[in-house]
């Protein structure tokens, strides 16, 4: 397979000229623009990138704070974040306070495996999208930016199931080196035993691939508790588990060989009564059991097969109703193991938040990050509504603060409001520009696009100034000679007064880089795909590869309100008792694009979030339905007006994410 050439500058090229004249050594990652090099063994595929290009031409996104959750003036924030992952990883990337200091990684991204799950109410969880080289090619781009941002001594966990798992692995052997590969766990999620199968043995385990970044990683040995019962023979005696026995002091114990133990330590554990001499001279270590009622209690380190995972969590753990929810404990145990308190741990493909609400009772640091809004009105819900132990149980627990923010879809109301320090930083990053302040005839200039020159225009001082024409003129008259044949202006698009993309003076082009805008096919080869919503259960996890920003556009909805008796028992109801019934007769998606589409009425519909008891200040989803239930149901949706407190929000949002927010009360439910 021919693998991708990296795009080399002519800056670049004059660099790399002027080394071999002087006769010196190329750069590693020159050699690597010009030289293919060759790997022992690799997993070849088509669509496979170098992972330079890879950390090179992935588009980093601004990150814009949505709402900020408690204060109490920690330096560090924690971070819930709508998006791409990939785009997302790119920016943390890019930040020095995240890069190499992330010491925990665990990603269940989607299995890609064809195959329909079930979810608590027996509706189709998801059905992975994207298959064969495609889905390991979105796993490769992201595993690449993650070991960037791992730190030195970090790990990293990614949970897969069979059908993926061993192609997997040689893109990680690949990636992180086959000699920092540890373990494959198994998680026997069924401890009772698998459901039968007709032609093949059940199905009872995940996968989970265990990786560190060096040779000089942190591991912290768990152990679990194992209850061994105690039974009794007819005539009342005990029989018990393990193997146990019991000593002179009435202690439960049984015994191991001594192992590697040395003689000055087994000479103290003699000491101690620890050691046990058999009959033919050997000797042998005890190890002490506690008495619980009729069980016997012991610990053991735990290996790389967890079976005792599923009854921990059945018995405890919070019930979210989202597809592919994992257990606390599952992650309690990943967290322990691989990090300390204060670390930070990080999850991209966050679902309903069950790694960072462990990370939080476990007091470590988080970011976690997922292209779905319903994942992250979820985690938010999940992480105000924590308890302080494992499983979600004992003293409520409320979470250092963390701030909700978007990368990829933003509201363009709070860009505008910003001070102009920030403005300028969010403009710069948004079209991928370099930070670097310069003068060009006495004109400052506020970074570059590649090698050419961006100003971001001051529209605003006192009173909203206009990008025309005569701007240009002037610019030009000023910089025209001593710049290169491209110059771009980063511009609100309602201040610029004429159509084009450009404007051309003397063969240099002013380039006009629109905020809002999608991104500019002459500069983002890769064209923009938003991120997509799911209008059903079923593309919960549909796996996405979105390129490039969009901005809020607020849909325009029409509805009717109302309550009715109930025909029939229903939902727990009887004939007779009243239900609120909401009437979706409008639904368009306001798109702001160069080549619009023409969609139908109710056709972007996504899903509508509910809160029953709205505060005036945190939308706390209570439920939801998604745009594929809701046709099926004439565009109704109904639920039990005694859910209601005083005020409710309702959210309806679009395929691109874009939400309509409307408070109602059971007044504006017509009778």
């Amino acid at each position: 397979m021919k693998m991708k050439m990296k795009k080399i500058s002519k800056k670049q090229i004059e660099q790399i000229t002027q080394l071999l004249k002087k006769g010196q050594a190329l750069p590693e990652e020159y050699k690597n623009m010009l030289f293919e090099v060759k790997k022992e063994y690799e997993l070849v595929y088509d669509g496979k990138e170098r992972e330079e290009d890879i950390i090179a031409e992935t588009m980093s996104v601004p990150l814009q704070p949505v709402k900020t959750f408690g204060k109490d003036g920690l330096d560090w924030e924690n971070k819930l974040i709508f998006g791409d992952n990939l785009q997302v990883l790119k920016s943390l990337y890019e930040d020095p306070e995240i890069k190499g200091k992330v010491k925990l990684i665990y990603i269940d991204p989607p299995f890609a495996t064809k195959q329909d799950f079930r979810g608590s109410k027996e509706q189709k969880a998801y059905q992975d999208k994207l298959i064969g080289a495609q889905f390991l090619e979105f796993l490769r781009k992201r595993l690449v930016l993650m070991k960037e941002i791992l730190a030195n001594d970090g790990s990293i966990y990614i949970h897969l199931d069979q059908k993926k798992m061993h192609y997997a692995k040689v893109i990680l052997d690949e990636i992180f080196g086959e000699n920092n590969f540890r373990n494959t766990i198994i998680w026997a999620k069924n401890s009772l035993g698998a459901k039968g199968a007709s032609k093949q043995y059940p199905k009872n385990q995940d996968d989970i691939l265990f990786y560190t970044k060096t040779d000089n990683f942190f591991f912290n040995k768990i152990n679990k508790k194992e209850f061994g019962q105690i039974c009794y023979n007819k005539k009342g005696k005990e029989i018990l588990p393990f193997g146990a026995k019991i000593d002179a002091e009435g202690r439960y114990y049984q015994t191991s060989p001594p192992g590697d133990y040395s003689k000055e330590s087994i000479a103290e554990m003699k000491k101690a009564g620890l050691i046990e001499i058999t009959s033919g001279g050997k000797i042998r270590i005890k190890s002490f059991f506690q008495r619980a009622g009729d069980f016997l209690v012991k610990e053991r380190l735990v290996d790389d097969v967890w079976t005792d995972v599923e009854v921990l969590f059945r018995s405890s753990d919070p019930n979210l109703d989202y597809p592919t929810q994992k257990p606390e404990f599952l992650l309690e145990r990943v967290i322990k193991a691989s990090s300390n308190e204060g670390d930070i741990v990080l999850d991209a493909f966050v679902g309903s938040g069950t790694t960072l609400a462990v990370a939080e009772k476990l007091r470590r640091r988080w970011i976690g990050i997922d292209c779905g809004k319903l994942a992250i009105y979820t985690t938010q819900k999940r992480m105000l509504n924590l308890k302080a132990e494992v499983g979600n149980k004992g003293k409520v627990l409320k979470p250092k603060p963390f701030t909700v923010y978007n990368a990829g879809l933003y509201d363009y109301r709070m860009i505008k409001g910003l001070p102009w320090d920030e403005y300028r930083d969010f403009a710069l990053k948004l079209f991928q520009c370099r930070d670097e302040k310069h003068k060009v005839s006495g004109i400052e200039i506020d970074g570059y696009l590649g090698e050419d020159h961006v100003l971001v225009f001051k529209w605003h001082d006192g009173n909203e100034i206009v990008l025309d024409r005569g701007f240009i003129d002037d610019l030009h008259k000023a910089v025209g000679k001593k710049i290169g044949r491209k110059f771009f202006i980063i511009a609100p698009a309602s201040t610029v007064v004429f159509l084009e993309d450009y404007i051309e003076k003397d063969d240099v082009k002013y380039y006009i880089l629109r905020i809002p805008y999608s991104v500019i096919e002459e500069i983002h080869e890769k064209g923009f795909e938003s991120i997509k919503q799911p209008i059903s259960v079923a593309g919960i996890n549909e796996v996405i590869d979105a390129v490039g920003f969009d901005f809020v556009q607020i849909p325009d909805v029409e509805c009717e309100y109302a309550i009715r008796k109930i025909k029939g028992r229903q939902k727990g109801l009887f004939e007779g008792d009243k239900e609120a019934v909401i009437k979706v007769k409008k639904f368009k998606s306001n798109i702001l694009s160069r080549k619009p589409v023409d969609f139908k009425n109710l056709e972007t519909l996504s899903i509508v979030m509910m809160d029953y008891d709205f505060d005036g200040d945190v939308f706390d989803m209570d439920a939801y339905w998604f745009a594929e239930d809701i046709a099926r149901n004439k565009y109704q949706i109904s639920f039990d007006p005694k859910k209601v407190d005083k005020q409710m929000m309702i959210v309806y949002m679009d395929i691109f994410g874009n939400e309509k927010r409307e408070i109602k009360t059971l007044k504006d439910f017509k009778k």
